[in-house]
């Protein structure tokens, strides 16, 4: 083989591996919501209103195909071959059919008020205008998938998670709390709904969609937050955008930053070494506002929005603060808070007359066994921080442990 077929050859390869592939259409029936989903890869196109097989004769659910389609078909009645209709308004099959499966197909109807019920004989029918823009839209081969799903979970266009839960026509999918929970979780945003709010949701069953926030991802100085296991509690990962409020998961940005938190649940406020913020408790899920988090977590960040266009709250670890020299009898490890004005009175500590005795001491215990009064009323700061923690804010430690990350 010649160099330049060689080439030739490599550079059709080249070209077929880096052309993208083709978003495949594809048609979504769901027989408990009587809708048609039309996707073109992941990108919804449109959505239709269904006519579904009656009780008696259900539409099958399965993974099918259009396998044939045609113009202004006739009419042929199942139970008598030999009786058909022609096209025209007296046929039942409007002016568009696709074949899915034997005598199963989507087709239009000269009986546009039987879409939205259980009417047919198994098959799906359509209003005219749709079934014909549909029909334009697909090619044979198409991949038609049918389910019966009562509980409906999808994320809109604009990133808000919606649910809705749809009456049982074909009484053989019953719902429970429990069922609903499961579709919720893995969005994120299950903290924010009650179980209440589910089980009259249930009873509803109207197919009306409740709206429960916009997730994002958190990243952590280049981590990803993933869901945290503590206490016996399972806490969500995702930041969820609601109310006007983005609300932040701080156990699993604690447990990256590899930092303890202290949780007064009278005052619903979270406390570490770097400040207090208010937090919010949903459903034994600790958030707090996005506009706190620096303050919590010494960080700097927000929402940002990636090169493919999705949006992610990224934060990035500030230095540590630098703090003054303190006395070597100061247990700086056991301090449980740093508080900030503290350390602005180094002038006072450089300025404080110090008697010989006091300097030549030779250790924190000899200093600890002062027995000078007045030279310890005297002394600013170390005395009185270390009492400081002992204030009506921090709980016993029971409490204030509950929903702390251990450090490593």
């Amino acid at each position: 083989m010649s160099a330049l077929k060689i080439f030739t050859a490599i550079i059709f390869i080249l070209c077929l591996v880096a052309a993208p592939a083709q978003a495949q259409k594809k048609i979504l029936i769901n027989s408990a919501s009587r809708l048609m989903l039309f996707y073109d890869g992941d990108t919804k196109l449109a959505v239709y209103h269904l006519g579904l097989g009656k009780v008696s004769t259900p539409t099958p659910t399965g993974y099918y195909k259009i396998k044939s389609k045609e113009i202004n078909p006739p009419w042929i009645d199942p139970d008598d071959p030999e009786f058909e209709v022609p096209s025209g308004p007296d046929n039942p099959l409007g002016y568009r059919w696709m074949e899915i499966q034997g005598n199963y197909g989507i087709h239009g109807t000269n009986r546009p008020e039987s879409i939205g019920g259980y009417v047919s004989n198994g098959c799906i029918r359509m209003n005219e205008r749709d079934v014909e823009e549909l029909f334009d839209a697909v090619e044979v081969g198409t991949p038609v998938e049918i389910t019966y799903n009562r509980v409906v979970v999808e994320k809109s266009s604009d990133g808000d998670v919606v649910y809705y839960i749809y009456p049982d026509g074909y009484g053989i999918q019953e719902v429970t709390v429990a069922d609903v929970t499961k579709w919720l979780e893995p969005f994120g945003v299950l903290a924010f709904e009650s179980e209440y709010n589910i089980s009259q949701k249930i009873e509803a069953a109207d197919g009306e969609p409740t709206f429960l926030g916009k997730p994002y991802n958190v990243e952590i100085n280049g981590q990803i937050t993933q869901p945290t296991d503590a206490n016996n509690t399972r806490f969500f990962a995702k930041a969820v955008l609601r109310d006007g409020i983005s609300y932040m998961p701080v156990v699993p940005i604690a447990k990256i930053l590899r930092l303890k938190l202290e949780w007064n649940k009278t005052e619903s406020t979270l406390k570490s070494r770097y400040g207090k913020v208010v937090c919010y408790e949903r459903k034994n899920q600790l958030y707090c506002n996005a506009d706190d988090a620096p303050i919590l977590f010494n960080m700097e960040g927000g929402l940002q929005t990636n090169a493919d266009g999705t949006k992610i709250f990224r934060f990035k670890s500030l230095p540590a603060v630098e703090k003054p020299p303190v006395e070597p009898t100061k247990p700086e490890v056991n301090a449980p808070f740093e508080d900030k004005k503290d350390s602005s009175k180094p002038a006072e500590k450089v300025d404080e007359p110090a008697p010989p005795e006091k300097v030549d001491e030779p250790t924190p215990a000899e200093k600890v066994d002062e027995p000078a009064p007045a030279e310890k009323v005297d002394e600013p700061a170390p005395a009185e921080k270390i009492a400081e923690p002992k204030s009506e804010e921090t709980l016993p430690p029971a409490d204030a442990s509950k929903f702390e990350e251990a450090h490593a």
